[in-house]
């Protein structure tokens, strides 16, 4: 990249400036991670728009680490995010007002100006030292060449949605959830990071007050329907299909809009895979079990929204289920993503919600053509990466119809009108 370029994607970007950080504590942004340097301030380039900021004390060998704090931050252009260290609770806070902290020497032409600049506020100061690219040469660029990756798992997250859904502070770490979210877990992803906090370099019930144990404000997602006067069967039925719960839920928690939804759906993988949030897991599963426990929905009313969710946890597991996938500095070794192999058994919730859907879109007899592409390639990608087999006893493998087979289903491409809940002619 020329000087100029660079120089005009510094001004044009924002800039995260994180003072103070001790050596080796691991700090990350969407899907960067960065190991603290010496001389390191922070990270300037950053796209505007959404954005993910996580990161985890070390001890100071460097070889043990704390739960991962994370926050969500929606950056302007130019925004100047900032960001100090503090030492006792060992955790990034907002500067306060009228505290300017230098520790280099090498920063004492930034003083003069900022003491030039005449008495204002501490962040205000800082923001115009950046501006004037004094902490340039601290600053570690953001890897564009990762944008993409980060712009698919984050495609319907939005300022709103963030503002939504954070715990009140919007600090997001297992150490502050609720005792519940911990008990008893299940799977090996919900093991590991209850053994995080067991042998970290702090665990939650002595480095967290009990006051400041706060959770997400996420959507309360029913497992089961119950409705008054109807018989056993028809309620069996309902439970069966999730279609009218999945109406329910998006008429009265977001307001008919699909992409709040998918959103929030995101915003939960997000906190559960790079903040390592328990309680994110949970939702994410929630959402996920929804969405692929309906029958009618794919076919008739909410095809649209299904063809934009397979395309999101396709991603979502593309992303997750990378192999020797390389962060920066190396900082992988210290924190590794715990979305691994041997989390998805062929006896998981996945593996079965997703043989019952590929199961259903094989069955049916008209599917949308763009629901049936992204159907397939979410198929073939559990299949390539995790080994996962969906025969179905049948002499029809799966999704999988010859263009002359007789039992292929319809494709159609449906008109607008289906994708607002109204059911195709």
């Amino acid at each position: 990249m020329d000087p100029e370029t660079a120089l005009e994607l510094v001004k044009q970007g924002a800039t995260l400036l994180l003072l103070d950080v001790p050596q080796y504590t691991l700090v990350g942004i969407d899907t960067q991670m960065f190991t603290v340097g010496p001389a390191f301030k922070g990270i300037k380039m950053i796209p505007p728009g959404p954005h993910f900021v996580y990161y985890s004390s070390s001890s100071k060998d460097g070889k043990q680490f704390s739960p991962i704090v994370g926050f969500f931050v929606d950056a302007a252009p130019s925004e100047v995010i900032v960001r100090k260290w503090n030492q006792q609770e060992e955790r990034l806070v907002k500067v306060p007002e009228e505290e300017v902290s230098w520790d280099m020497k090498t920063l004492d032409k930034t003083r003069q100006v900022i003491l030039e600049a005449g008495p204002r506020k501490s962040e205000e100061r800082f923001c115009q030292a950046v501006k004037s690219l004094e902490f340039d040469r601290y600053l570690g660029p953001y890897n564009l060449s990762q944008y993409g990756e980060w712009k698919r798992l984050s495609s319907y997250l939005t300022k709103t949605i963030i503002k939504r859904i954070e715990p009140i502070g919007g600090e997001i770490t297992v150490a502050c959830e609720s005792e519940m979210d911990k008990k008893s877990p299940k799977t090996s992803i919900e093991r590991a990071l209850d053994a995080q906090l067991g042998t970290g370099k702090f665990s939650a019930s002595t480095s967290v007050d009990q006051s400041k144990k706060r959770g997400c404000y996420y959507t309360t997602i029913p497992r089961v329907i119950k409705r008054r006067g109807m018989e056993g069967k028809e309620l069996t039925s309902l439970n069966l299909d999730k279609t009218e719960l999945l109406e329910s839920v998006l008429i009265k928690d977001y307001g008919g809009s699909e992409d709040l939804l998918l959103g929030e759906l995101q915003f939960a993988y997000i906190a559960f895979l790079m903040g390592q949030s328990l309680e994110a897991f949970f939702q994410w599963k929630s959402l996920v079990s929804l969405l692929l426990s309906c029958i009618e929905a794919p076919f008739r009313t909410r095809s649209h929204l299904f063809t934009k969710f397979i395309k999101v946890i396709f991603y979502q597991l593309k992303y997750g289920l990378q192999k020797d996938r390389k962060e920066s500095n190396g900082a992988g070794i210290a924190v590794s993503s715990l979305l691994d192999e041997s989390w998805f058994s062929a006896d998981s919730f996945l593996h079965r919600l997703c043989k019952d859907f590929f199961l259903l879109v094989q069955d049916a007899t008209v599917v949308d053509g763009d629901l049936l592409t992204w159907t397939r390639k979410l198929k073939e990608l559990l299949e390539n990466i995790l080994g996962w087999e969906f025969q179905q006893n049948s002499a029809v493998d799966g999704i999988y119809f010859e263009e002359d087979d007789e039992f292929a289903p319809v494709v159609e491409m449906l008109d607008e009108s289906s994708f607002n809940g109204v059911p195709a002619a």
